[in-house]
């Protein structure tokens, strides 16, 4: 498998969810267990040797990639979710959206102080819900030390907001 093979397997679909969106579907890399598992090999290849205590996952699609990296690292997986999905005490980060405003959330007893984090979503367009992402561990006492999705949209400025934090990436799109 190689990068070109990874990139035949992610779909792109026009004016998704509004009009003048490109939408990168990662559905695509899921159904090829082939380009599947190179994300897979790729990410447990990038951390093996990082010195973190946690991976954590932004709902819904950084969970499929960040679970089999934390049973590779056997590290603890920590679950990002949408306001309103968990059952416990939270710690909660609202954040702009270019279409309006969301909230994430944390159990609090998940996040541990003193640990390290790579945090895991899909794609990364503008950062914001992965700046949530620290928000929420830090107010845990935990610390994000690095950033991964498998997909990039490095025009939007990611970068930038995630700074000083690492940012890696599988695959790049500046727009097309």
């Amino acid at each position: 498998m190689s990068l070109e093979l990874l990139d035949k397997a992610i779909r792109r679909v026009p004016d998704f969810p509004k009009p003048g969106i490109l939408f990168y579907d990662i559905t695509g890399i899921l159904v090829n267990p082939d380009a599947f598992k190179f994300c897979i090999d790729q990410m447990a290849s990038i951390y093996k040797d990082a010195q973190v205590d946690a991976i954590a996952a932004v709902e819904s699609r950084g969970f499929l990639f960040a679970a089999p990296l934390a049973e590779c690292l056997k590290k603890p997986l920590v679950l990002i979710r949408k306001k309103g999905k968990l059952p416990g005490d939270t710690y909660q980060c609202s954040y702009s959206l270019e279409y309006g405003t969301a909230t994430v959330e944390v159990h609090k007893a998940d996040v541990k102080k003193g640990y390290k984090y790579i945090v895991i979503d899909d794609l990364i367009a503008t950062g914001g819900t992965l700046l949530a992402a620290k928000n929420l561990i830090e107010q845990g006492g935990g610390e994000v030390t690095d950033f991964f999705g498998v997909i990039g949209l490095p025009g939007l400025n990611y970068r930038k907001v995630l700074s000083p934090c690492n940012v890696t990436t599988l695959i790049d799109y500046d727009g097309e």
